[in-house]
């Protein structure tokens, strides 16, 4: 990606104001939006109507179909929809409707009479918001031209943040005031945005294959499923690439469950720190995901995650200094700005540098595979910071959080000292050879 070293800062974010740009704002929204009705949102619910703790966390494997979207990406990639609209069209205008009717669901259950029922309707908000997130990745990839991919990742960001404050404070806000019924199928009736999108938004161009051309299922099975994988592993860095996602939101991945138990050791009240993350955290994230689009746009993807990863790494130490200040609001508003601004430039430098992996012929089973590893990365160290906070305490874990990620950002600037020809990897479009960081 070539930077853009004439730019002003202004310049760059104009980018935001592209149709294409605005229109993946709305997709994030409308991908960001299920997501806490299946975790606090709905723990809140459970929580309120007396369903015994062990039974919530049962519901954690909720987020499973995140994780491993990647094994059913490829029907999407390649089977026609059961709307005749256009690939990404027909299959994200579906995949939407079933995804409201389940959220609808959901809303209609009884927690205190069908609890197993609601979790199997809460199960299939998962699996179809994921399935939501396969085509509305592989469509953000198509559409938006090299020089908007930093733009759209912030987009996508940003969209996603609001999403969540909405779905978060605003669906919980309804319930107190409403039912959760009227909460949920308010949701339900705001992923309507995400139709619209689709409907009235460009179709990508197809890719090397045809839609709805009948093919042996052997044929089917290895250009569907077989060739996204090796298409990939053909990148001579392919190992190194994946350890790199693994690792580079390793220390997000401990911190952020810990946040909130880290607070109330603090004494802070749970008043106080839903204000801060919803409030003061929400501005920061929407700042967080705007810069980092910008940032990738003018430095290239390489650099761009590599300045971000730094910062990002840095945005933790101010956890070490609210452990050592104690309960002062002054360092807690600064902790949280500073994690959720890193967190989330890092983020969208991310996003972009995923999307550039992509080849145009696989995009959708590629972008959900990498993404899964992604978040296999965060998972795996998330159960086990409960344990290493209580071992070290709270300014050594703060501080392991910080470094946990330098071997990724090794990896990173090892890949980036590559030779251009060794180093290139197929992209949406030519010009994202990856370059020096």
């Amino acid at each position: 990606m070539e930077k853009k070293n004439n730019a002003s800062w202004l310049q760059s974010l104009e980018g935001y104001g592209d149709r294409r740009v605005l229109m993946v704002l709305l997709l994030g929204f409308a991908s960001g939006l299920p997501y806490l009705l299946t975790v606090t949102t709905l723990s809140a619910w459970l929580a309120t109507v007396g369903v015994r703790r062990a039974a919530i966390g049962v519901f954690a494997i909720a987020g499973t179909p995140y994780a491993v979207k990647f094994l059913w990406a490829p029907l999407m990639d390649r089977l026609p929809p059961p709307l005749p609209l256009g690939r990404r069209r027909g299959w994200g205008i579906t995949v939407q409707f079933l995804l409201m009717a389940a959220i609808l669901g959901v809303g209609m259950s009884d927690p205190k009479r069908h609890l197993i029922v609601m979790g199997v309707l809460v199960l299939f908000v998962a699996f179809f918001s994921a399935s939501q997130d396969i085509v509305i990745d592989a469509w953000r990839v198509e559409i938006l031209p090299l020089e908007l991919q930093g733009e759209g990742a912030g987009a996508t960001q940003t969209g996603y943040r609001i999403a969540m404050l909405v779905s978060g404070a605003g669906a919980l806000i309804i319930a107190d005031h409403k039912s959760w019924f009227v909460a949920y199928a308010t949701m339900a009736a705001l992923l309507l945005v995400g139709v619209a999108v689709f409907l009235f938004g460009p179709e990508p161009l197809p890719g090397q294959t045809k839609d709805g051309v009948h093919v042996p299922f052997g044929r089917w099975l290895s250009t569907a499923v077989v060739a996204p994988f090796t298409d990939f592993a053909r990148r001579p860095l392919w190992p190194v690439i994946l350890l790199f996602i693994i690792g580079y939101k390793v220390g997000e991945g401990m911190g952020v469950p810990m946040a909130n138990p880290f607070y109330i050791s603090l004494g802070f009240g749970l008043t106080q720190i839903a204000e801060m993350s919803k409030l003061v955290g929400f501005v920061a994230s929407i700042i967080g995901a705007l810069i980092g689009g910008v940032v990738t746009m003018r430095y290239g993807i390489l650099r761009s995650l590599l300045i971000c990863g730094v910062l990002q790494a840095i945005g933790n130490l101010f956890f070490v200094l609210q452990a050592i200040e104690g309960h002062r609001m002054a360092y807690f508003a600064l902790a949280v700005s500073a994690e959720q601004v890193t967190s989330l430039m890092a983020g969208s430098a991310m996003v972009a540098y995923l999307s550039s992996l992509c080849s145009p012929e696989f995009t959708a089973t590629q972008y959900a595979l990498l993404s899964s590893f992604m978040v296999v990365g965060r998972t795996l160290v998330a159960s086990s910071s409960g344990k290493l906070s209580e071992a070290m305490g709270w300014v050594p874990f703060w501080l392991l959080t910080t470094v946990v990620t330098l071997p990724a950002l090794v990896l990173l600037v090892w890949i980036g000292r590559q030779p251009a020809k060794q180093a290139e990897q197929p992209s949406p479009v030519p010009e994202s050879t990856p370059q020096r960081v």
